[in-house]
């Protein structure tokens, strides 16, 4: 199989808005010897994208300048050392960086089979959710069955993956969206409790619905949401912190997390080295896979955007009124 030399990618001509975000002509990237190539059928559009396309979530040093940290799509190549996966497989994949591309290289650790009951293109909003939610809550936080969980920005694509995987797996959950309508979708993919913060204190409503308070917190909010979360909580409860979109500083009493011994932590995926990423990526094919072969999980998508329209997909992104994921498509 012949292939190209050239594609088109989507660079970040300067930090900005969603309109710098243009099409341009890159050389089509080799894979080293634990790598593969794969034909983009699809990629995800994540937060981290926009913070990165503001000038704000630089990628690491040594990867590409092209955003996108997930695909799905074929293989059209592998490295030397590659054993599990051969030209002509369809993966989706989790990346550093180099998704919003016709072509991008992946770790052979880090791509999945696209599972069978999954359109190739809604395989793409699979990777970057679905190890961020399997990392943070049931690896760092520890969650369990029985427990309650709140989740933050339910309707989100975090949010989305969180209410559903969590549920699946016998988890009370209790979300918190912006509209009545998101809330709807929330209970339709499992929570017991959606909580429209416009118009409800989550605290309060938290308190009422489980006695105690949550067990787990998951929150990419930040801002004034880090005092009420030690206030939502149950004594010996966990709060991830995975975002901060009302920002990352805060004055907190600290007093709750001592009393209440509570654990506050959070992550980021993409500083993550290679051998983390591959334990979380072997996690998810073994605990959530079989969620969605049997129909308990599956991807949300809102909205999908031709590869060199990127900058709308963005600009939806931005007025936060999508629910679940927005994707790329070439």
């Amino acid at each position: 199989m012949s292939l190209p030399t050239n594609q088109t990618s989507i660079e970040i001509t300067e930090p900005g808005a969603p309109e710098v975000l243009q099409a341009t002509d890159r050389p089509v990237p080799q894979p080293t010897e634990t790598e593969v190539l794969i034909k983009v059928a699809a990629a995800g559009i994540n937060r981290p994208d926009v913070f990165q396309r503001m000038g704000f979530y630089p990628p690491p040093p040594g990867v590409t300048d092209i955003p996108g940290l997930e695909v799905s799509g074929t293989v059209v190549a592998i490295g030397t050392a590659v054993t599990s996966l051969s030209v002509g497989d369809n993966v989706c994949a989790l990346l550093a960086g180099g998704g919003y591309a016709e072509y991008a290289v992946a770790e052979e650790s880090l791509c999945l089979p696209v599972p069978d009951s999954l359109p190739m293109e809604h395989a793409a909003a699979l990777p970057e959710t679905c190890f961020t939610v399997w990392h943070n809550l049931f690896e760092r936080a520890e969650l369990k069955a029985g427990e309650w969980l709140l989740v933050h920005g339910g309707s989100s694509g975090i949010g989305t993956t969180a209410i559903q995987m969590a549920s699946a797996m016998g988890v009370n959950v209790i979300a918190t969206a912006g509209s009545d309508e998101k809330c709807a979708v929330c209970e339709q993919l499992g929570a017991a409790k959606a909580i429209n913060y416009h118009q409800q204190d989550f605290v309060s409503a938290c308190q009422e619905l489980t006695g105690t308070g949550v067990n787990v917190v998951l929150d990419m909010v930040g801002g004034d949401y880090v005092q009420k979360n030690f206030a939502a909580c149950a004594p010996k409860a966990r709060i991830v912190n995975i975002a901060f979109l009302r920002g990352s500083k805060a004055e907190v009493d600290l007093m709750p997390l001592m009393l209440k011994q509570l654990v506050l932590t959070g992550s980021t995926l993409r500083a993550q080295p290679l051998e983390n990423k591959a334990r979380i990526a072997a996690g998810v094919k073994d605990q959530v896979w079989p969620l969605i072969a049997s129909g308990q999980f599956k991807p949300i998508i809102h909205s999908s955007f031709p590869l060199a329209a990127a900058s709308k997909g963005h600009a939806l992104m931005e007025t936060n009124q999508h629910i679940g994921k927005i994707i790329l498509q070439n």
